[in-house]
């Protein structure tokens, strides 16, 4: 834990009481803060009450002795409307801030020197966190890894010299740390998502180049127009920049291009490193993580030869273009992560001859945004809410069967590819789909595959990855 020491003696309200609000919680209290909590869910109100977590109604609360509210990622901020304790603060002109916000704070404190790395995107961030992370790890390096990812971030040990913290951000976190300054900021694209939260996509932007702009150094994925634009922004502002890419060539920057990590500099350009060959790599948009995860370790003046030889041990990210078993010419891929068209684009750009697994819970758009794919596709096996309605963008132009249930479509999936003569196969679960209809959350989803892939019948010639 880390404790939040900058609001020693102050009190402090927090709503929210997920995993990140209880670990916040426990932080403003160990570091001296009298904190008061709520929560809409009163299960959670008598949970944090149990474990001697001080609970109030905020409604009763006297504002105006109240130093901030620390408001959990998950409760709107702004859209569609402000919650009521942030109309509460706000009328009281109490700060609003958030878990990244204290980390920031406290770091400040107690060891700037300890460098902190952050990454954003809309696609993409997790793996580049992870695989940030790993290089970091195999370098010999302390690290350690959460935020948005896994751990909350106030729940890992407390900053000192040489200690390394890899935190990804999600846009809610980033609009609540107005003083957000990583050494090494990475975004890496933009994509329309979590406009419901932000109103617009210009909004949903600008929060994203919050992490950047507040950076010693930016680095950018420039795939996307967008970010491209906050690319020039901030060189226009003077801001240090490296650009990143993994669909185009770039004359100053890194990106990846037909399976290798290139780095251009003053007109030259140089190979640092092999992406072919590696599973966990593969694709377009793992050339864009790998271009990233090497730039911010070279900005640590880690050698370019052991970020090299650290690439190919990287095992990837659980639900993210996972290979999960191979059975002769087969592999079976579990992207589940993937809840959106642009998402899914990833995994189907990734492999020549696809059966696809899909549906969900649909989201605005659909798959119809998917249609230069549709060539590489064998055949797509639909599941859950969305089914009918991908069939109908489907209709004349993929072959398609309606499975109903993940189980059902893994074992047509199967039987069905089983018979197809390509050198290499991909039975990709990549559902461009929420998967609140069938399952409470994408790991689920993913483990539910990874089990129906293990419970078919043997082939004599198969190989177990996971």
């Amino acid at each position: 834990m880390i404790p939040v020491t900058t609001f020693l003696g102050k009190k402090v309200a927090l709503f929210g009481l997920g995993g990140s609000g209880l670990a916040t919680a426990r932080a403003l209290k160990a570091g001296g803060a009298d904190v008061v909590c709520h929560d809409d869910n009163e299960e959670r109100v008598q949970e944090a009450a149990a474990e001697g977590l001080p609970t109030q109604d905020l409604h009763s609360l006297d504002w105006s002795e109240i130093a901030a509210l620390v408001l959990s990622p998950g409760v709107p901020l702004t859209h569609p409307v402000p919650h009521w304790t942030v109309d509460l603060a706000r009328e009281a002109s109490v700060e609003v801030i958030g878990d990244v916000e204290l980390f920031c704070r406290e770091r400040r404190k107690q060891c700037l020197a300890a460098p902190f790395i952050a990454i954003t995107g809309t696609n993409g961030k997790s793996t580049t966190t992870a695989l940030v992370a790993h290089l970091l790890k195999e370098a010999g390096l302390d690290v350690k890894m959460g935020g948005n990812i896994g751990t909350p971030i106030l729940d890992l040990e407390p900053p000192q010299p040489g200690r390394h913290y890899v935190i990804e951000c999600s846009s809610y976190q980033i609009d609540l740390a107005p003083t957000l300054d990583p050494s090494i900021g990475i975004h890496m694209n933009l994509s329309p998502d979590h406009l419901d939260r932000h109103g617009t996509m210009e909004n949903y932007s600008a929060i994203k180049e919050r992490l950047v702009a507040g950076s010693k150094l930016a680095v950018i994925g420039v795939d996307d127009r967008l970010s491209s634009l906050i690319a020039d922004r901030l060189e226009l502002a003077h801001k240090p920049v490296c650009r990143i890419a993994g669909e185009r060539e770039l004359t100053e920057g890194i990106y990846a291009h037909l399976g290798y990590l290139i780095e251009a500099h003053n007109g030259s350009q140089s190979v640092v490193a092999l992406l072919g060959g590696t599973d966990s790599l593969r694709g377009d948009h793992n050339g864009q993580n790998a271009a990233a995860a090497f730039a911010a370790l070279r900005a640590l003046e880690i050698p370019t030869e052991r970020i090299a030889e650290a690439l190919k041990t990287f095992p990837g990210l659980h639900h993210r273009m996972e290979v999960v078993a191979k059975r002769g010419r087969v592999l079976f891929v579990n992207d589940s992560k993937a809840t959106n068209a642009d998402a899914a684009a990833r995994g189907l750009s990734s492999f020549d001859r696809i059966y696809w697994i899909a549906g969900g819970r649909a989201k605005a758009g659909g798959i119809s945004s998917l249609d230069e794919y549709f060539p590489k596709i064998a055949k797509t096996f639909l599941i859950g809410e969305a089914a009918e309605e991908f069939a109908k963008t489907l209709e004349g132009r993929v072959p398609f069967k309606i499975s109903g249930t993940l189980p059902q479509a893994v074992n047509d999936a199967a039987a069905e590819a089983a018979e197809d003569g390509a050198q290499e196969i991909a039975i990709l679960l990549s559902p461009a789909c929420a998967s609140f209809d069938q399952y409470p959350n994408f790991e689920l989803r993913g483990a539910a595959f990874v089990d129906a892939v293990r419970a078919l019948p043997e082939t004599g010639n198969n190989q177990e990855v996971a």
